[in-house]
């Protein structure tokens, strides 16, 4: 039996827990949580109505009843799939005096002194000691007056918890802990599963319900026989009710470390089952698409009086293959009669925007208009400098759209892209004010997509209706841009929905860029280097990452930094720019370092992406192990833009964390995106790594990409046949694993 299911001592009865944010069965210390499949956010699951069997309200008292909905847990189905984060091993008992700091582990011994102290806080602390004399002290913060007599002196008391050293010696603070019946009480024999539960829902209580949905539920199997033989088999995974039996009772003989780091074959057959739910969704949602309509776009190419033909004619380089294959796949696809979806990521400075600027020269062709919409405000108004170069001279009239527009200019803009007469129409997230109405909109491009919500995505999609012709579910084709690649793990599985272009060769001529980590107390080094660069013709960025003083983290801000080298470089000409300075003046010291009447831009990360300044060799990024990979890595590709040996300077203050210290040596040591984006996928987990996609949407729960990869391609295999074979199978297996959340999987 569980210790936790024995005669508790550190919490009450979960009925009788109290609501403060102190209740005893909450130990204050962090423990460490394992790589199980079965630690992550548990969000309502639904199954369909025939396969539920509702929890009986008489059965356990209202108030935890209440705190499990709270969890999501609110049927059998949902309390079987309520699978355990992590393990505890209370199979053994170790000395006290073998105890380590750091570990979590469990000990016994008698109780020799027991007081309530008041100094620095009110606290209950209990002594302990083993059959040889080594002493430990329980620490008890928040306690009941009837734990003060159940630890009384003379008890003998079985405890478990994180090991630290204190001022007297070792102790743990709010272990669990039980009375043995007797000395010889016996240890479990299998390891102690623990869930993720909420106040007032204690892991007594929650094993107790998980036990009763357990012997009430079948849990039928949903695969179909063909699919299960095919692509269960050869993964030599039990059963579905096995295997939950399993991890919520794992075995005498199971494999502790299998169970512990999610390995098991338990764990691979749910890994197996929720990856198959989202690969189902994801493709069911591609397939959906395809039943609505889109305006056929043809590709013009061979027709020399055509605006795709005549852009291509005046293009100063040659495409690169890379390139090339991009511009076929996204023609090919906007001939077609359904929307497309798709996501063309790539490199900084691969050349998206040129892809971007064809396939809005075949939209427009065909007679419809495009829109652009950037994040911010300087990188709308950099595409827009380079659209307008490209395309004007060849008739094409374009419009910028921005919140920092005067009202004359802003009408103007709105008059010509409801009436028509603008055909690109490019700008921030202003395009999707209301006001904002097109005539003809049959083409949207979205930059830095992971960067806007999926709200704000579909309200310019939604722009489109005017185009329509009467046609019912219109939807206009849909170009999305991304200059942090995706890793191979993450395309096949959040976005699998979504067709996939990739630029994987940089145009010639691009120059290798240099990444040195330099500490800060070095400071005068690099502004001699900077002093150095500036005089010799080049440009320079220094970035920081905040704007003014802050209390909390004393950075090196942009404000400060640019009157310090103001006052160090006197004869250089130096910028200032940051997201708080009045549009109008952002804009004109941007386009004066742009025409090189700046030498040395001082900036936040407004420049992040972007800003095209070949002329620009050196950048310094102010406190770099505050920056993400992936946003070092976007600064950094600000330079190496010429033909001029390019630097990034990662300026540091240490101690460095050990998360930071793996950022700056990733950026030393590669420059390729591709692989940058894998590992920062390993540092930040894929929830973070999504941003504003999954928005809403609870991640895997039980899968990790990291360790669980090699699942993913049987999976969708299996997906793909289950799709075109069993459609009622498909209906009710996501059901059972997603229920209400597959509509953030398709967002």
């Amino acid at each position: 039996m569980p210790l936790s299911d024995r005669r508790l001592l550190a919490a009450p009865d979960a009925q009788d827990a109290p609501d403060a944010a102190g209740e005893p069965d909450a130990p204050v210390q962090k423990r460490k949580r394992s790589r199980s499949g079965g630690a992550k956010t548990l969000a309502n699951l639904e199954i369909a109505a025939d396969k539920v069997q509702p929890l009986k309200p008489a059965a356990v008292p209202p108030k935890p009843v209440d705190k499990l909905a709270k969890l999501g847990l609110k049927s059998d189905i949902d309390l079987l799939l309520h699978l355990p984060m992590r393990y505890e091993d209370e199979t053994s008992i170790t000395p006290i005096g073998h105890l380590i700091p750091g570990d979590n582990t469990q000990t016994e011994g008698v109780v020799f002194d027991n007081e309530i102290a008041y100094r620095p806080r009110r606290q209950l602390l209990v002594k302990i000691h083993d059959d040889v004399g080594d002493e430990l002290t329980l620490r008890f913060l928040n306690f009941y007056g009837s734990q003060v007599k159940q630890m009384a002196i003379g008890v003998r008391l079985r405890v478990r918890g994180d090991v630290r050293g204190g001022f007297f010696g070792m102790e743990m603070v709010h272990p669990a802990a039980v009375r043995p019946v007797d000395e010889d009480m016996p240890l479990p024999q299998a390891l102690t599963p623990v869930y993720s539960s909420t106040a007032g829902v204690s892991q007594a209580y929650l094993r107790k319900a998980i036990d009763n949905a357990l012997s009430r539920v079948h849990l039928p199997e949903l695969l179909p026989e063909k699919i299960a033989r095919a692509h269960l088999q050869p993964l030599h995974v039990p059963a579905l009710l096995d295997a939950v039996k399993t991890l919520h009772h794992p075995h005498a003989d199971s494999d502790e470390n299998a169970l512990i780091d999610g390995t098991h074959p338990a764990w691979t057959r749910i890994k197996f089952e929720e990856l198959l739910a989202q690969q189902l969704s994801l493709k069911r949602a591609h397939e959906e698409r395809r039943t609505r309509a889109a305006p056929v776009m043809p590709r013009l190419q061979n027709v020399p009086e055509s605006l795709v033909a005549r852009f291509l004619n005046t293009l100063p380089f040659k495409l690169t293959g890379a390139q090339e294959r991009v511009c076929a796949e996204i023609s090919g696809e906007l001939m077609l009669p359904h929307p497309m979806q798709r996501l063309l990521q790539g490199d900084v400075g691969s050349g998206k925007t040129i892809m971007a600027a064809l396939a809005a020269a075949q939209a427009i062709d065909a007679g419809y208009q495009a829109a652009l919409m950037a994040p911010t405000e300087i990188l709308a108004e950099q595409h827009a400098r380079k659209l307008c170069a490209w395309l004007e001279p060849l008739g094409v009239t374009v419009a910028w759209l921005a919140g920092s527009l005067k009202a004359k200019e802003k009408r103007a803009v709105l008059e010509a892209a409801a009436s028509g007469a603008a055909q690109l129409v490019i700008g921030t997230h202003a395009i999707i004010q209301d006001a904002v109405e097109f005539s003809r909109l049959g083409f949207v491009i979205v930059d830095e997509q992971h960067r806007f919500g999926v709200a704000q995505r579909l309200a310019l999609r939604a722009k489109a209706h005017n185009a329509a012709d009467g046609v019912n579910n219109f939807q206009p084709h849909q170009l999305m841009m991304s200059a942090t690649p995706i890793p191979r793990t993450l395309a096949m599985t959040y976005y699998a929905d979504l067709d996939v272009s990739t630029i994987d060769e940089l145009p010639p001529g691009r120059t290798p860029i240099l990444t040195k980590l330099v500490a800060d107390n070095r400071r005068e080094e690099v502004i001699a280097r900077v002093r150095e660069a500036a005089l010799t013709g080049r440009q320079v960025y220094w970035v920081c990452p905040l704007i003014e003083e802050s209390e909390t983290l004393q950075l090196q801000t942009a404000v400060e930094t640019y009157e310090t080298l103001v006052a160090a470089l006197p004869e250089l000409r130096i910028g200032l720019v940051h997201g708080r300075l009045p549009p109008a003046e952002k804009a004109a010291v941007m386009d004066a370092f742009t025409r090189a009447e700046v030498q040395l831009l001082v900036a936040t990360t407004v420049i992040e992406v972007g800003v095209d300044v070949p002329n620009a060799s050196l950048m310094v990024i102010e406190h770099a192990e505050r920056f993400g990979l992936a946003q070092l890595h976007q600064l950094r590709g600000r330079v190496g833009r010429g033909s001029a040996a390019s630097v990034c300077v990662l300026m540091y203050a240490g101690p460095l964390s050990q998360m930071a210290r793996a950022r700056l040596q990733t950026m030393r040591e590669t420059t390729d995106g591709f692989e940058i984006a894998r590992r920062d996928l390993q540092i930040r987990g894929p929830g973070e790594f999504l941003g504003a996609r999954q928005s809403g949407a609870a991640m895997l729960r039980f899968a990790s990409l990291e360790n669980d990869g090699w699942l993913i391609e049987p999976a969708r295999t299996a997906a793909d046949e289950m799709l075109a074979q069993f459609p009622e199978a498909v209906t009710n297996h996501l059901a059972r694993w997603l229920g209400a959340r597959e509509q953030y999987l398709k967002a």
